[in-house]
């Protein structure tokens, strides 16, 4: 063998040790679960995270998400004990307990795990459903159906190697046509009260209206008399003013209440009065024009 050959052989080696020794290697993340299978038959699953060793072109590694996974399921419909239909949306946390058992349950196929566990949780939320009703269920006993739930679906999921972390109910609801009939009946009741609350109103504005008003018009009425009142006591003063006046001197008073007619009926130029010239009414003016006048 020469020494081109042997360098050939040399090389060949080490790469063939190399790869064997790639494939005695396997590291398992921490977020991961392993199994170890031996012409196909699952030898050991309790690997910890780290550094492991296999026989290679013998050996074989596969490998599981370990971390905390969802089922969010689809909305499904449940029977109350009052015969009413419910669409509950729901989602399930779980994850791989036992690896040895999950592969050998589901195949190691997330989506076969999802199907058998809804499976299992379906079953179980319609029974809880099925014993209560809608108010029950909305209301405060949410919570007991989840814990009931849990009691009774761990010790069938673990039979999968799963381990179920939670249950949760997201939403509670009531088909659309029952929605809608809720609604209108809601909506009439709300329309009715409002109605109720307007008419009560409009009485309560006609009531303060009419209060308004007549303690307007007791106000004018008062406003009116206690008018007329000092009207009268003012008329009253004047008289006895004009009394003492025209039995003080009789013959002035009547010549300034003469001046004052005067006054009224000549105001203007085109006023045009039709009486006889010798009239009571021109007695003053007549006796001016003659030199006299009232005696002072």
């Amino acid at each position: 063998m020469n020494t081109s050959n042997k360098q050939t052989f040399v090389l060949a080696a080490v790469i063939a040790g190399l790869l064997l020794l790639v494939n005695s290697v396997f590291v398992v993340d921490q977020r991961e679960k392993a199994l170890l299978f031996k012409f196909g038959e699952v030898q050991r699953s309790d690997f910890t995270p780290g550094v492991h060793f296999k026989l290679p072109m013998i050996e074989s590694v596969k490998k599981f998400d370990g971390r905390l996974l969802t089922l969010d399921n689809k909305t499904e419909t449940f029977l109350t004990v009052e015969k009413k239909n419910v669409e509950v949306d729901f989602f399930v946390k779980w994850r791989i307990k036992d690896v040895g058992n999950y592969y050998r349950a589901t195949g190691g196929d997330d989506l076969v795990a999802e199907n058998r566990l809804a499976a299992i949780i379906n079953p179980g939320l319609r029974a809880e459903f099925g014993s209560r009703t809608i108010q029950q269920a909305i209301s405060g006993e949410r919570d007991e159906i989840m814990t009931a739930l849990e009691k009774s679906a761990t010790s069938k999921v673990s039979e999968l190697g799963i381990e179920l972390v939670d249950v949760r109910i997201k939403s509670i609801n009531l088909p659309r046509a029952v929605s809608e009939s809720v609604y209108q009946r809601m909506r009439a009741e709300r329309t009715r009260v409002a109605s109720d609350l307007r008419a009560r109103g409009f009485e309560e504005a006609e009531k303060i209206k009419a209060e308004a008003d007549r303690s307007a018009q007791t106000s004018i009425a008062d406003a009116y008399r206690e008018a007329e009142k000092l009207r009268g006591e003012g008329d009253a003063k004047t008289a006895e003013i004009s009394a003492k006046a025209y039995g003080s001197d009789q013959e002035f008073y009547a010549f300034y209440r003469a001046l004052n007619a005067y006054r009224d009926s000549f105001r203007d130029q085109k006023d045009v009065l039709v009486l006889e010239p010798d009239g009571e009414f021109f007695k003053y003016l007549k006796q001016s024009g003659e030199g006299g006048g009232p005696r002072r």
